[in-house]
This record gives structure tokens, C-alpha cells and sequence, in this order.
């Protein structure tokens, strides 16, 4: 990053007047309004629009939200340190996030089908993942990790954006299936995607597509403001949410790191996609918290003040914030999660630790479904090289 976007990022306010922020201020048209239900301070708030669908949210669900921020950001620490540790090849880390993908998550129905990207830890758990299996690409013993028919969460993509014009193609197939066979539940697919994302070819033809048949799919935009080293107001000159726009469907802005309010309006978005009218798209205004990934530095590119303000607006703290004052819950249930979530950790560690390295000769089966005899001569000529080593060694005295 210049020197010119990093003075810029010193003199920009966001909508919470935190410095650094997407403000979409230049040639991009009005800003949209920030849907929020739940205040940093943790309190209550009302919307005539979105609260109807969080009545739903008596203490026992608030509980269980939090219980499954604070259990994805404790296994996302251990995760870490299990890269650093030499044991996981590389890890993409979401803390900051919890807020957005626990949030949407939650929303989701059984049926729905979901594209992830490559960090939706907390979508995964959501969908009934066990969470060592996420663990299994990222530690090179397997292409994928899971089955994505089980849970109707697909395989994560590493690829940019790829995922996003599978979940539209995806969403119109469900789509005629429905039409087919009218006792089919009502479905939608969610795209998951990162503001860096967003600027990728895919997804304007994806959104394209969705728009023209009215495909029952969510596009879930994870503002995180950074794609790797590049901030958003370099990406983007509107607010990623005015994009829809110019699709012709709904664009809506949240505060990413108020669980319930992306409760509320991914819920209203699936409703509206499964109901036949069409895509959505949610901008879930967030901040990653820690790196892009365990093999980027963000000291180089980053303020630390934009890390600092963002402390207060965490989601975690945020509903925590709200459960004591509203007397849901107290010291004994705090200190049950986080006893509960070093378990979690505990398991996990043993899990990955007792994860079977592949052998060489996987690489070569696992090319095609089947037995290719081009693949074969190529293993074979591997072995004979391999033999031709150990024959030229000379034995030792």
C-alpha cells in the first residue's frame, strides 16, 4: 500500500466514527443505513423492518449465541497456534467475525445450501461441522474434509469468488427442481465472500445471472475492510451494499458485529429469495481482527489505530454486554464456556495430532475417479527414479 492511501486512511470516519473506514464518499451516492439491533453498549434496539424476525430470541437462544462465538474463537486460537506449532501447513484466521457468521449461520434452514469461502469457521459449526474435519485441508491430509451432502455446506474454495456462480447455478437448479416437484421445501443458496472478492469478475456475473432469473440465492459480503493488504475505500468508490443497486435487487448494510442484527436480516433475506423474489445481497460491515492468514504480517500495511477502535465494537463483548445487564446471564455462565470451549480445544489438538499423513502414492490416486493409465506411468516412473536414489547409495562402515 502507497503512502497516499495510507494518509487517507488516517483522515477517513466510518459510520461508527471509528478512523479507517469504507465510506463510499466519493462519486458513490448516498450512504445506506446501517441496520443495528444491538448498540456496543449492549443495548436493545428496535426496527420495524428487522426485529420481528429476532422475536424469536428469548434468553436461552442469546445464550447459545454467545456460547457459539466465544467456542469458534477459542478453536480459532488453537488453530493458530497449531500452525505455529508446525502442525497445520498454513490457517486463515476469523476472530473479529464471530458476529457475522454466527449471526447468518443461525438464520439459515436445514435446507438451504451454503458456498463458503475459505473462513467460515462459524458458518461451519453452525451447520452441524465437526470442527476437526475443517482442520484436515489445512494440515494436507485431505482435498476437502468433509461431505458437503451432509450438511449442505460445500467444500471451502480457495479460489477467489469461483464459489459465488456456483451458489447462483446452484440456487436456479433448486429453483426448478421446486417447480418440478412443488412438495419440495421452499430453499436459498448463500455465497459467502470478502470485500477483496467482491471486486472479482465472478460476482458481478453472478450477481448478473441471479438478477435475470431470480435466482433464490443470498450473496453474504463479509466487510472485513481488508482484502489482504488492500483497504476497501481503495476497492470500492460506493459502499458495497449500493451494488445491488445496479442489479436491480435489495442491498442491505449491517453491523457485522452485532450477532442479532445479522440474525434478523439474513433471516429476512432467505425469506425473500425463498419466496421466488429474488437475490439478495448483505454487506456484513466488519473487521478482521487478526491476519489474513498465518503467513501475512498486517503491522505492515495496517494502523494500529484502527485495530484499537475496533476493540470496543467486539462482538463478543457486545452481547456479553447485553446478557448482564439484562440478567440472562452471569459470572457461572461465563465461566462454563470458556471451560467448555477448552475442551472443545483439548479434543481438537488430539484430533489433529492423531490425523494420518497421506502417502506419496495419494497424490496420483486421487487425480481422477477412476484409474487413468496416464497417471500409472507416471507413478511408475516416479518409483523408478526413486529406486535409481537408494541403488547409487554406498554403503557405510
Amino acid at each position: 500500500m502507497d503512502l497516499k492511501h495510507l494518509a487517507a486512511r488516517t483522515e477517513a470516519v466510518d459510520p461508527f466514527g471509528l478512523p479507517g473506514a469504507d465510506l463510499g464518499s466519493a462519486g458513490g451516492g448516498a450512504r445506506p443505513e446501517m441496520v443495528q439491533l444491538l448498540s456496543p453498549e449492549g443495548e436493545l434496539l428496535k426496527d420495524d423492518v428487522y426485529s420481528p424476525y429476532v422475536a424469536d430470541l428469548g434468553a436461552e437462544e442469546l445464550r447459545g449465541l454467545y456460547r457459539d462465538m466465544f467456542t469458534i474463537r477459542r478453536f480459532d486460537q488453537e488453530a493458530t497456534a497449531l500452525q505455529r506449532q508446525g502442525e497445520l501447513v498454513m490457517w486463515v484466521p476469523m476472530t473479529g467475525q464471530e458476529g457475522a457468521q454466527i449471526g447468518s449461520g443461525r438464520a439459515l434452514q436445514a435446507q438451504d445450501y451454503v458456498f463458503p469461502t475459505y473462513r467460515e469457521h462459524g458458518v461451519a459449526m453452525t451447520r452441524g461441522l465437526e470442527l476437526s474435519s475443517l482442520l484436515r485441508r489445512f494440515r494436507g491430509v485431505s482435498h476437502g474434509g468433509w461431505d458437503p451432502k451432509e450438511t449442505n455446506f460445500h467444500l471451502y474454495t480457495l479460489v477467489l469468488a469461483a464459489q459465488v456462480p456456483h451458489a447462483v447455478g446452484y440456487a436456479m437448479g433448486m429453483a426448478r427442481d421446486r417447480k418440478m416437484e412443488p412438495q419440495l421445501p421452499e430453499a436459498a443458496t448463500v455465497a459467502y465472500f470478502g470485500d477483496g472478492a467482491s471486486s472479482e469478475g465472478d460476482v458481478h456475473e453472478a450477481m448478473v445471472f441471479a438478477a435475470s432469473y431470480d435466482a433464490p440465492v443470498v450473496f453474504f459480503c463479509q466487510n472485513n475492510h481488508w482484502a489482504i493488504s488492500v483497504p476497501t475505500e481503495v476497492q470500492s468508490r460506493i459502499p458495497l451494499a449500493n451494488r445491488a443497486k445496479g442489479y436491480g435487487f435489495p442491498g442491505v448494510r449491517v453491523d457485522g458485529n452485532d450477532v442479532v442484527a445479522v440474525r434478523a436480516v439474513t433471516a429476512w433475506a432467505l425469506e425473500h429469495a425463498r419466496s421466488g423474489k429474488g437475490p439478495v445481497l448483505i454487506e456484513a460491515f466488519t473487521y478482521r481482527m487478526s491476519a489474513h492468514t498465518t503467513a501475512d504480517d498486517p503491522t505492515k500495511y495496517r494502523l494500529s489505530a484502527d485495530e484499537e477502535a475496533w476493540v470496543s465494537r467486539d462482538p463478543l463483548t457486545r452481547l456479553e454486554k447485553h446478557l448482564r445487564s439484562a440478567g440472562i446471564a452471569g459470572d457461572s455462565f461465563f465461566e462454563s464456556v470458556a471451560k467448555e470451549g477448552q475442551v472443545m480445544a483439548d479434543k481438537l489438538r488430539e484430533d489433529v495430532l492423531a490425523m494420518s499423513s497421506p502417502g506419496f502414492t495419494d497424490a496420483f490416486t486421487d487425480v481422477y475417479a477412476e484409474a487413468h493409465p496416464l497417471i500409472q506411468e507416471e507413478l511408475d516412473f516416479h518409483r523408478r527414479y526413486e529406486a535409481g536414489f537408494a541403488d547409487s547409495q554406498e554403503p557405510t562402515e
